[in-house]
């Protein structure tokens, strides 16, 4: 196959004045030429610090259009660059500092004294990379080199660290350029955290491939992200459902027209009708999407005319990948059957980091279980109806039951714990914990979410905690989580 050189450094070539980041906190802007003249200062950072092919760089910081040079400056050098969830506990992060070992973590000002506690070899803090000029680097083109390791909550709570390729990372965004006609002129807004394939893969790294602007912010504000959208002439943004909660409910959607926005974007979790509605009568284009951090993110296209018909939709596969649908015995479903989501691309994954079983599990032949259900209709749109396994989205972020159920079953007063998601409209579900305690205590459950906190990130801390006598069991023990659903339901 034919050498090709890295596509950041030929748009910095084809378009070198055109802006490429903005820090809204800052107001800092970089054009495509001083992207790679920031890269070019890292990588030449990395060769001083001697880091070899295939080393770790670890990123623990706020949303930052520095991270973008870091990332581009790994690849450069052939090393890995693995973003750290900055919700996390410095117990949960040191669980993934432990797995992937990283040979250099770089951190910001916020999270300067938690990088010193996790005890890396080394740790430098961002902010001050210059402009290097030329930006010189050596370049080997090799599609399957691991470029990034994001890490995903697993079954048992413990993270996975997911691997993308440069392939993989390449072809979702040329996909997405592709199949959602992105260009020059687009400008997204980005308050997805950068530790996210959403905040990185989604929208980010196919906007910049098509030579377009990404504007990145850190701390979200409803009314001040939907006057941005405005302020910078943005066409096209991701945002999870619990962000378009809020947005929905500020002076400023019920005013602006916002002329220059193609769609609104939602992802993450499963987008309430409510909002749905929400779009519909102000007549704003709104469409939601699927992905997962081990394919792309992206797998679908639908236009948002026929999305608010179809509310719920994510609409057929992209160009240049496939999906298919399977039953219990792993033959194709026909339509209206839900079954198991399976996708297969350049864009998926190859292997989670340090977990070859796990790696295995998830694959059959060249198609990806997702895990996820869905079905599709008599136009071949399909929709995510549930979830296999049962994880907990709120919020955008993934919780896993047993993680949190570990956690509290460590508590000196809890007999029996059973953790399930319930659907809300704010949250797209919130988690709920059923305890059997040893003895009443008073205050127990403040006790209890203060316990979750100090060692859980706090979208994992059950929002709401019932006490019982006994928790319901199946014929063979186990605790049977539909009739605690049930439960909640009769309580309704």
């Amino acid at each position: 196959m034919q050498q090709l050189d890295f596509w950041i450094a030929k748009r910095a070539r084809q378009i070198p004045d055109k802006t490429a980041l903005i820090q809204i906190e800052t107001g800092q802007t970089w054009t495509y030429k001083e992207l790679m003249q920031h890269a070019g200062w890292w990588s030449n950072k990395f060769s001083q610090q001697q880091l070899q092919k295939g080393d770790r760089v670890v990123t623990l910081m706020e949303n930052s259009i520095e991270s973008f040079a870091i990332l581009f400056a790994c690849r450069m050098n052939e090393l890995i660059y693995v973003p750290l969830n900055t919700k996390l506990s410095l117990t949960e992060l040191q669980v993934v500092i432990s797995d992937c070992t990283p040979a250099l973590v770089i951190t910001d000002d916020v999270h300067c004294e938690r990088a010193a506690l996790l005890s890396p070899a080394r740790f430098i803090k961002c902010g001050s990379s210059e402009i290097m000029e030329p930006a010189t680097y050596n370049w080997r083109d090799d599609p399957q080199l691991p470029w990034m390791i994001i890490y995903t909550g697993g079954t048992t709570g413990k993270p996975k660290g997911v691997v993308l390729s440069y392939e993989a990372v390449t072809a979702n965004a040329i996909n997405t350029v592709i199949n959602w006609g992105l260009n020059e002129k687009d400008c997204t807004l980005n308050y997805m955290p950068l530790f996210h394939t959403g905040g990185i893969n989604a929208l980010a790294m196919p906007v910049l491939l098509a030579g377009g602007t990404v504007v990145i912010g850190q701390k979200f504000d409803p009314e001040y992200a939907m006057r941005a959208l405005d302020a910078f002439k943005t066409t096209i943004s991701l945002f999870v459902p619990t962000m378009y909660q809020l947005m929905i409910e500020t002076t400023y959607f019920k005013q602006s027209n916002f002329p220059t926005v193609r769609v609104f974007l939602s992802g993450g979790a499963p987008c309430p009708k409510p909002i749905y509605e929400h779009f519909k009568r102000r007549g704003l284009p709104f469409k939601e999407g699927y992905g997962l951090t081990e394919a792309g993110p992206n797998n679908f296209f639908i236009d948002a005319e026929v999305a608010m018909v179809k509310e719920g939709a994510v609409g057929k596969s992209m160009l240049f990948n496939e999906v298919k649908i399977i039953n219990e015995l792993g033959q194709p479903c026909s339509q209206g059957e839900v079954g198991e989501l399976c996708l297969k691309g350049s864009h998926v994954f190859k292997q989670y980091w340090n977990n070859e079983q796990e790696t295995i599990n998830t694959f059959e032949g060249d198609w990806l279980k997702t895990g996820d259900l869905a079905k599709f209709d008599e136009d071949g749109d399909y929709y995510i109806v549930g979830r296999k396994k049962e994880m907990i989205i709120t919020g955008g972020e993934n919780v896993y039951p047993q993680e949190v159920e570990q956690c509290l079953i460590a508590h000196e007063a809890v007999q029996e714990i059973s953790v399930i998601g319930v659907p809300n409209e704010k949250w797209g579900e919130c988690v709920i914990a059923f305890i059997v305690a040893k003895e009443p205590i008073d205050q127990l459950e403040q006790q209890l979410k203060q316990y979750c906190k100090e060692r859980l990130a706090n979208y994992k801390v059950p929002k709401q905690i019932y006490f019982l006598q006994e928790l319901p069991k199946t014929v063979v023990g186990k605790i049977d989580k539909k009739q605690l659903v049930n439960f909640l339901l009769i309580k309704e």
